[in-house]
């Protein structure tokens, strides 16, 4: 994607808007982030975790484990400042999420992805999966500067540090299966599957992956978030497709349709054997999209045995969210996926907002047509960017020619 020139930040330093977004992400972020190192005594930092943590991939396999606290917050204050179910729920705002977790310090220590036990050895590891706020006293080695970093799968961070030494003052409490799953020496695909069915929420099965609690016990890793996120999505949606596999098909032409954070989802179902189609339409004057003169789009088709034309963590949420609803009606279809990213989504916040709003798109009431041409023509006066340019690549609506699979001779 093109992104904003760094001269037009220069010439523009944040109050003249060039870029035409509604805010300056950098002057946002930087801001918020200069408000909590301002609430920090020295250089510690005493406060509940949500608890929220990430491992980076920088440096890899010698990577950053980070450790975040919300300096002087506890309880429920704390715990929602990673809450990303009731932020959706709640319809919270851009500006506020990003507040929220920019206000967050970041202790950081370095560690082997070969040695997630240097986590067991402390509560550390068990305060990061706690189901409620830990209390923390975090030293830092030095006193943490604002830093300017936007990511498009995980949540914004906060100001960091080198951590000197964390101490974990409260118990943490986790769920009875997470717990169980901790000392479980199986597969991590089987761990997640099971820890999913027994209704642990996904983003605490992501972080047990990301911090190296799931698997065999002699071969476990830490695993960069980024990657943990969308391999947790992607294992939990190969386990639903064998479901819905042998679910009856729908049948019929229908439509559902969310929108947050400048971001809006049109989900289309038709009868089929499960193929999906993920077609992204980036507005121009937007985040990444300063240098474009039309709309940009992306696409990514997967067949009925889950054979992806591309790997794409947006695609990945998007789909887990479809097949869940998928599931609970006992049916499945072709799926078409539509995402429109609006210039006021000036701030990514992680792809968690794209799996919580096609949630909601999948349990809001369904548009229903007696063809899929009428889908077709809905999601042309549905969209804000011209459809032409953007329907022209769909496959499953009949605009562009579909590429015959093996499974298409096995009906």
């Amino acid at each position: 994607m093109p992104s904003i020139p760094p001269e037009l930040c220069a010439r523009c330093k944040g109050y003249k808007l060039l870029c035409g977004l509604p805010r300056c992400p950098i002057l946002e972020r930087f801001r918020v982030q200069v408000n909590a190192v301002q609430r920090i005594n020295g250089k510690d930092v005493v406060g509940s975790t949500p608890p929220s943590v990430l491992v980076g991939e920088y440096g890899y396999p010698k990577v950053s484990f980070y450790y975040m606290v919300p300096p002087g917050k506890s309880s429920d204050e704390a715990a929602y400042y990673d809450a990303p179910k009731l932020w959706a729920e709640r319809r919270e705002t851009l500006g506020n999420i990003v507040k929220l977790r920019g206000e967050m310090v970041s202790a950081y220590v370095r560690l082997d992805v070969n040695e997630p036990w240097r986590l067991y050895e402390t509560e550390l590891g068990l305060a990061s999966l706690s189901e409620r706020p830990v209390e923390s006293d975090v030293l830092l080695k030095s006193l943490p500067l604002p830093q300017l970093k936007f990511d498009g799968m995980t949540k914004p961070m906060g100001p960091r540090a080198p951590a000197e030494k964390v101490i974990v003052s409260g118990a943490p409490k986790l769920q009875r299966k997470a717990e169980e799953a901790i000392w479980d020496d199986a597969k991590a695909e089987d761990i997640i599957w099971e820890l999913y069915q027994a209704g642990v929420d996904v983003y605490k099965i992501q972080d047990m992956l990301s911090l190296g609690f799931l698997g065999r016990l002699r071969a476990r890793k830490l695993v960069p978030t980024r990657w943990a996120i969308t391999a947790v999505d992607d294992i939990i949606s190969r386990r639903l497709r064998r479901e819905v596999r042998d679910f009856r098909s729908v049948d019929s032409v229908e439509a559902r349709e969310a929108e947050y954070l400048g971001n809006r989802f049109l989900v289309i179902l038709m009868p089929g054997e499960g193929t999906f189609e993920w077609i992204e339409v980036w507005h121009p004057r937007g985040l990444w999209t300063q240098q474009a003169e039309r709309p940009i789009v992306e696409r990514v088709e997967e067949d009925p045995l889950g054979r992806a034309s591309a790997m794409d963590g947006g695609f990945s949420a998007a789909r887990l969210a479809v097949l869940e609803g998928l599931r609970s009606s006992a049916k499945k279809a072709d799926v078409v996926i539509l995402r429109e990213i609006l210039p006021t989504y000036y701030a990514p916040v992680g792809n968690w907002h794209i799996r919580e709003t096609v949630r909601r798109a999948m349990s809001s009431e369904s548009k229903v047509f007696d063809s899929v041409q009428a889908a077709a023509e809905y999601a042309a006066s549905w969209l804000r960017a011209s459809p032409q340019g953007v329907l022209a690549q769909s496959s499953l609506l009949g605009f562009r020619a579909r590429q015959r699979r093996l499974t298409d001779f096995l009906r």
